[in-house]
């Protein structure tokens, strides 16, 4: 896969999941210690929470990159592609009452993260400027479902520089929407997020489809490039 085909996989998947981005972290925006009075001072306060942000993804694609690269064959990125795209089909389809028990499991595995919330916390009490950048890198290492996805399709990229790429831009692509979030953050009322978080599945039925095209490596262009296998020229004795 190319690295044009993983910027723009990695650009439209974060554009299109910022909406997501919106409806959950509304109140986050709004709790920056930055003048919400102040334009100049949120715009640059914006910039600087999302810089943070934004390197965080990039780290954690690099790592899932390396990690895709010594330790998944590219056949193995093809079949791990349509496995995660056919498990958020299910997730998707699958009856409300079925998924308590994954609900629970998702609750367990978050426990590791109060700790991290408790050190954004303190940042945030701190109403200092220059913590804006600490809150988004660890903002970034928060359990969400649409960043799970995203550094998984990292690891699957089989490369540690496609890895860092994918999240880099990414990132990228969910920022208009999280600079709109901390500039126009008082306008996103609790009714409004509801409406956003209503499109989510919309997008993650677009992402499995777009991981199992990937998978299925139809050499479509951006949506399903064909894969690179290696092969070994035969020899031919002269």
């Amino acid at each position: 896969m190319a690295i044009t085909e993983i910027i723009s996989a990695g650009f439209i998947m974060g554009l299109v999941g910022s909406l997501h981005c919106i409806g959950m972290c509304g109140p986050l925006a709004l709790a920056l210690p930055v003048s919400h009075t102040n334009n100049s001072s949120r715009l640059a306060g914006g910039l600087i929470y999302n810089a943070g942000r934004i390197m965080t993804y990039t780290v954690l694609g690099i790592v899932l990159g390396l990690a895709g690269q010594y330790f998944l064959p590219v056949r193995g990125q093809q079949i791990l592609s349509v496995v995660i795209g056919l498990l958020i089909l299910i997730y998707l389809f699958l009856p409300a009452g079925k998924l308590m028990k994954g609900y629970t499991l998702v609750a367990y595995f978050n426990k590791p993260f109060l700790q991290l919330r408790q050190m954004m916390g303190s940042l945030f009490r701190s109403q200092q400027f220059s913590s804006l950048f600490a809150i988004g890198l660890l903002n970034g290492l928060l359990p969400c479902g649409l960043i799970y996805l995203a550094i998984t399709s990292s690891f699957i990229t089989g490369s540690t520089l496609k890895g860092g790429f994918f999240m880099l831009f990414f990132g990228i692509g969910t920022l208009p929407a999280m600079l709109a979030a901390v500039y126009f953050g008082s306008y996103l009322n609790q009714q409004i997020r509801f409406k956003l978080k209503r499109a989510v599945p919309v997008f993650l039925f677009l992402m499995a489809a777009l991981l199992i095209l990937r998978g299925m490596g139809l050499g479509i262009p951006y949506v399903s490039p064909a894969f690179a296998h290696n092969a070994v020229d035969p020899v031919s004795c002269h």
